[in-house]
């Protein structure tokens, strides 16, 4: 059978890549607003010389003797400085590639315009990603350019708590795990674990590459969520945009390895349940709309690695083919959200891919949201703040069965809003999503 299995759907084999350097994870922990009652040079002192030269002299014996105090505003600092030089670069590297053609220039001032609009959201996010004690940023996952992860833990550390493994979307080209900042922040605040995998994007990797990366970011949670008060029985998969399609590939290459005889790191049911946002699945059907939307034919072609690649990297494809000829293993629930407004990737991919799903016995559906665009659900209703139906729907069903926690759910506070409501409005307009 498994010789039979990989000869028609062969999985995708990495490129090895030469090792690089590991950096080391850094401190993210800054000093606490309450650090006054520890530092003796952060208390208020009268304005004397007598006293101001007490506190100099305390100040210089304390940081003589905590350097590690000393150093991690400046180390955090540096952390930023260097994730942005990875972005630039990584950009430049894509101009080059892609050229200068209007289209993308078009679309790169509106990206631009987008953003600036959405900035004082962006900032408070910011903030809270560098700064937050909550926030475990890079955790290493593998040995691979881009193998990290960022944790969202959740304040209250009693009991172990269900865990997200979120895949991060960007058209398979600027995905980075910092976009999903403000998700891992709404869903910490309920009470659940978030893990946001960075990955390979093009040019530095291609589709195989990315789904690898993935899949080993997800071994990673399936195996030390516990070490960080995850509860290792109720992970759930979830991804956006491109990211939807890398995790949902990743998931199903999994399940073709437990076809046969494969030894894996992780298992499909370990999965409790797999969450699509504004995804796509069939990438058949897709190349000519992504065409006419500037993520032109041969580029797109480029990620996927060729036309004759486009079956094995579409969860919708392998589903509808490989049931019939193979004991294929049980699938977690499938929950499939989109806009009914999305032009980057229509709703029809999401209520497609159910269906195959449906059709096939698996356990599937589709939520959709009228007039709501491909960053209304992941974005701009986030950073309106106040009751969002998405969240609330995932932490439903996330929380189903737990009685405390359902209970602390109907009770929660409004989200706090981070951004005018003129200005979301203005960027849904000029947004080229």
């Amino acid at each position: 059978m498994q010789s039979d299995l990989t000869s028609r759907f062969p999985l995708p084999v990495a490129r090895e890549e030469p090792e690089k350097g590991t950096p080391a994870s850094l401190p993210s922990s800054p000093i606490s607003a309450d650090a006054s009652d520890e530092v003796p040079f952060l208390r208020r002192v009268p304005f004397s010389s007598r006293r101001r030269r007490a506190v100099s002299e305390s100040h210089i014996s304390y940081l003589s003797s905590h350097p590690n105090l000393r150093r991690s505003f400046s180390r955090e600092v540096g952390h930023a400085a260097a994730e942005t030089y990875l972005l630039t670069r990584l950009t430049i590297t894509l101009l080059r590639y892609l050229g200068l053609g209007y289209r993308w220039i078009t679309r790169f001032l509106s990206l631009v315009c987008y953003a600036t609009l959405l900035m004082p959201g962006f900032l408070q996010v910011g903030y809270y990603y560098f700064f937050s004690s909550q926030v475990r940023r890079s955790i290493i996952y593998g040995d691979q350019p881009r193998n990290r992860l960022d944790l969202y833990l959740p304040t209250d550390n009693s009991g172990s708590k269900p865990a997200v493994a979120f895949v991060t979307g960007g058209a398979w080209i600027i995905g980075y795990k910092a976009w999903g900042s403000l998700l891992g922040r709404r869903l910490a605040e309920r009470g659940i674990i978030v893990a946001c995998i960075d990955y390979r994007n093009f040019p530095q990797g291609t589709i195989s590459d990315m789904v690898k990366d993935a899949s080993e970011g997800i071994s990673f949670v399936c195996n030390n969520i516990s070490s960080y008060g995850g509860d290792p029985n109720r992970i759930y998969l979830m991804g956006q945009s491109a990211g939807a399609h890398i995790a949902a590939c990743a998931l199903m290459h999994q399940a073709i390895k437990e076809c046969g005889e494969n030894d894996t790191s992780w298992s499909v049911s370990q999965i409790k349940a797999y969450f699509g946002l504004s995804g796509g699945y069939n990438m058949l059907n897709l190349v000519d709309h992504f065409n006419r939307r500037g993520l032109y034919r041969s580029i797109f072609l480029s990620i996927m690695e060729g036309e004759q690649s486009l079956n094995h990297f579409s969860p919708e494809v392998i589903v509808t083919n490989m049931c019939d000829r193979f004991d294929f293993p049980p699938l977690p629930p499938i929950i499939l959200y989109h806009g009914m407004d999305d032009c980057s990737i229509p709703s029809d991919a999401s209520t497609a891919f159910a269906e195959a799903l449906q059709s096939k016995g698996f356990q599937a559906k589709v939520v959709l949201f009228e007039r709501k665009t491909h960053t209304d659900l992941f974005l701009q209703d986030p950073l309106r703040g106040g009751r969002d139906e998405l969240l609330e729907d995932i932490v439903s069903v996330i929380h189903t069965g737990d009685a405390a926690a359902l209970a602390r759910d109907a009770v929660a506070s409004p989200a706090r809003r981070l951004v005018p409501e003129i200005i979301l409005q203005l960027a849904r307009k000029i947004s080229p999503f």
